[in-house]
């Protein structure tokens, strides 16, 4: 006969094992769920460096290359749009065969206003160390080609950039025509590194291919000198670029379109 005290025994022996037994079965799925959450981590790395490697900066007639983003889930929320409906107005449809001529006083201090919906961000732009970009956008922003337009994307993993001056908002539209690489040697551009200010122009990832798209960095951006550095934002104009980053952009991944309605209602290039 079993006595009371050994039956107490049993039935603690019987919990301790059931105890062990759900235990395990935790530490079971906590490794399963771990295992999933590396993959899952290793996937998105994998991504952001391939982002990175394969020039995030793209203005890619052919491949429409800077609109490419890696595919995703909608992310599960979405903050609220910080800016304002755009002017009225549409964009108009201008492209020239060639560069223009140089018109700017190359000496002189010029500026760049871009009136958002977001905000404005003024520009110091570099003349004497990017004659041609400044000129370019002198006469672009001259004959209201920027006016209207979308900025069309937004990086917010590894590197930190809006990118604007599309007029079709695909990442493939420019003017027509293109520039040549100036500035390279910028001294702001230490250790591979553009610093938060800079404006520096995209480019299909060859020599000499920049057109009207370009890009505003809002944070330290790790990326091989290639893109011209033609000016510097105020501080002013920083803020409202950290507004539309902190708005998140469409793929949840770091890349993708602005979630906040980022427009240039008007482009102003002014000789100081």
């Amino acid at each position: 006969m079993v006595t009371q005290e050994q039956r107490k025994r049993q039935l603690a022996r019987e919990k301790f094992l059931r105890q062990q037994q759900r235990r395990t079965e935790a530490r079971r799925k906590a490794r399963m769920r771990n295992s999933v959450i590396a993959s899952v981590l290793g996937v998105i790395l994998i991504g952001s460096v391939a982002i990175y490697t394969t020039g995030v900066l793209k203005d890619d007639k052919k491949a429409n290359a800077s609109s490419e983003t890696t595919p995703s889930a909608a992310p599960t929320s979405k903050a609220p749009d910080p800016c304002a409906k755009p002017a009225a107005g549409s964009v108009k449809k201008l492209s020239w065969k060639k560069e223009p001529a140089m018109t700017i006083d190359t000496s002189a201090k010029y500026t760049m206003k871009l009136a958002t919906t977001c905000g404005d961000i003024d520009i110091a732009l570099k003349t004497s160390a990017a004659p041609h970009t400044v000129n370019s956008f002198d006469f672009l922003a001259s004959k209201g080609f920027f006016d209207h337009t979308k900025c069309h994307r937004l990086t917010t993993n590894g590197i930190y950039v809006l990118q604007c001056g599309d007029p079709t908002g695909s990442g493939s539209g420019g003017p027509g025509y293109t520039i040549p690489d100036e500035n390279l040697k910028d001294k702001s551009l230490k250790g591979g590194v553009y610093p938060a200010g800079t404006v520096a122009m995209a480019n299909t990832g060859q020599k000499h291919t920049g057109g009207s798209q370009f890009f505003l960095v809002y944070q330290d951006s790790q990326l091989p000198p290639s893109y011209t550095p033609f000016g510097t934002i105020s501080a002013s104009g920083l803020k409202v670029l950290k507004k539309i980053a902190a708005a998140g952009e469409s793929t949840g991944q770091g890349d993708g379109a602005p979630n906040a309605t980022v427009v240039i209602n008007k482009a102003t290039v002014t000789k100081s």
